[in-house]
């Protein structure tokens, strides 16, 4: 199957292009990835290895099908993303009853971008689509953190994780944000941990990928207790991946990216 980013996630490209050569298709996925990848365009390949009619379990990018994919006008997809911060639950009462309506192909398929950002009211909504599915319907959640959704909807969908860190750019921020928090950890004075991610305070895209970068720093503290794990407590740690989830959703709702990002170095410092 063609994907973006497709050398950094080929065990996960092999497990979704079998996935749909033997036909186990499930009823609902989560990609979850830093806000640097594409996860919509990434979902979408697998949409049309789903739906492309020309080659079973590929998606040739050149039919009808794949070409109403690629432009976002088919007629068996809906798609959902945030407005104004989040999505709420009068978005999902609109997505279920859409689903109801008969699909112009074997199936209908929800893409629900920035995933994380559902109200609660919206997750337990949901829940009862993913619990009695309509038909053959498949239902994709984009999220750039799993942690956000309730722990019923992650149990009700097969999960992913979409890699990035295979480029030089993307190394180099994840040496970054391992850097930081090694600053961090040895107590080092602010202005130094500061002037150390000063650099990428003018790029979105390098400020996005510190913090994913940062995240997977703290998470690899708590499952693989690396170094680290004895001058925080667990606890610390699990506020530190919160405080950058916090500082991601600020940037993404408008806040100064370097107001964000000094509250995020004083709260994991403190």
């Amino acid at each position: 199957m063609r994907f973006i980013n497709q050398e950094d996630n080929s065990n996960l490209i092999t497990r979704l292009d079998n996935i749909v050569k033997d036909d186990k298709i499930s009823h609902a996925y989560i990609f979850e990835g830093s806000a640097c990848i594409d996860k919509k365009a990434f979902a979408e390949s697998f949409i049309k290895g789903i739906l492309c009619s020309r080659n079973l379990g590929e998606n040739c990018g050149n039919c009808n099908i794949c070409s109403k994919v690629d432009h976002d006008n088919h007629e068996d997809i809906i798609y959902i993303s945030a407005e104004g911060g989040s999505i709420k639950d009068a978005d999902i009462i609109e997505m279920q009853d859409k689903l109801k309506t008969k699909p112009f192909g074997e199936r209908n398929i929800v893409v629900i971008s920035d995933c994380d950002t559902m109200t609660v009211r919206a997750q337990n909504r949901l829940l009862k689509t993913l619990e009695e599915p309509p038909g053959k319907s498949v239902i994709i959640l984009l999220s750039e953190n799993i942690e956000n959704l309730v722990q019923t909807i992650q149990s009700r969908c097969v999960k992913y994780r979409i890699n990035y860190f295979g480029s030089e750019n993307y190394d180099f921020m994840f040496d970054k944000a391992a850097k930081v928090a090694d600053m961090i950890l040895n107590r080092q004075p602010f202005y130094k941990v500061k002037k150390e991610v000063d650099d990428i305070m003018g790029s979105s895209e390098e400020t996005a990928a510190f913090l994913d970068g940062l995240q997977v720093v703290f998470r690899n503290m708590l499952i693989e207790k690396t170094k680290g794990i004895s001058l925080y407590k667990n606890d610390d740690i699990i506020n530190n991946i919160h405080a950058v989830e916090t500082a991601r959703k600020q940037i993404k709702e408008g806040v100064s990216t370097a107001y964000a990002m000094k509250n995020l170095l004083l709260k994991i410092g403190g």
